[in-house]
């Protein structure tokens, strides 16, 4: 998978060749690994969900990549630290406004 990094938002091609615009809403360290929450670029406004992917970044013979995290228990720990991490940002922000 082959990643282009921009300022908050991420081109990255498949295996398949094909290619996603997202938004990178966050970035969590664990475990000595970098993980990232991300959302497609463009909004589908027929879905009132917001899909949220987490992919871990790994780099294999000298390229970094972006993968799914298979396991359920690593994949629950970063989710709860993203969701940590998101919350906490948004009480700064409140506080900043006050």
């Amino acid at each position: 998978m082959e990643q282009q990094y921009g300022s908050d938002f991420i081109s990255i091609t498949d295996e398949d060749g094909k290619e996603y615009e997202l938004e990178i809403l966050s970035t969590i360290e664990y475990q000595g690994a970098e993980y990232l929450a991300l959302v497609p670029a463009e909004e589908d406004e027929a879905s009132e969900e917001l899909e949220v992917s987490i992919l871990k970044s790994v780099t294999e013979d000298g390229e970094d990549l972006l993968v799914a995290v298979e396991d359920e228990d690593e994949l629950a720990a970063v989710y709860d630290l993203l969701m940590q991490s998101l919350y906490e940002d948004g009480e700064e922000a409140e506080d900043e406004e006050e």
